[in-house]
């Protein structure tokens, strides 16, 4: 491995262990001023700081499954770890580096929720469309999974991704 890919990677560690800790953050700030409280309007009839524990994923499913959350997030941790590892070098590949990252950091903040809590600490609510109430992390893996979506359906042709083995 070459010193500029091992760079690389301490940069994507360092990227992740520094989104895990604002997600861990704001969802600290919600139990500590949220917890008990009616919701706060921040913008009247449309966003809402309302603090929920969530023992599902999203729309509430799965409910009590802490066990099958932890070894999913786990799973998508390494999967992402040995794409990182295995992603060439080049500017073409920095943007997937930084999302996946963000993916990998929304996973690991709502695992450390699980396995600290046995919940996850939601509070972002958007009460115009009556969205479910998320947290950071699920505005990180879902952002991210949108874009890298985007790029594998309109940036970049079969070659690119080649190393992934999943193209013959």
């Amino acid at each position: 491995m070459s010193r500029q890919k091992k760079g690389l990677l301490v940069t994507d560690l360092l990227v992740c262990i520094l989104l895990i800790a604002a997600d861990q953050f704001t969802k600290y700030l919600a139990v500590l001023h949220l917890k008990g409280q009616p919701a706060i309007r921040i913008i009247p009839d449309v966003l809402e700081l309302n603090y929920l524990e969530n023992r599902g994923a999203a729309f509430g499913m799965l409910q009590d499954q802490k066990v099958f959350f932890v070894f999913v997030a786990a799973l998508i941790a390494a999967v992402i770890t040995w794409i990182l590892m295995i992603m060439p070098e080049g500017k073409k590949y920095r943007l997937p580096h930084i999302l996946l990252v963000m993916v990998a950091a929304g996973a690991i903040g709502n695992m450390i929720d699980r396995l600290r809590l046995d919940y996850v600490v939601d509070f972002i609510s958007f009460v115009l469309i009556h969205f479910p109430i998320f947290n950071v992390a699920d505005i990180y893996v879902t952002t991210a999974t949108f874009l890298i979506a985007v790029l594998i359906l309109f940036y970049y042709k079969e070659e690119d991704l080649h190393f992934l083995g999943i193209w013959h």
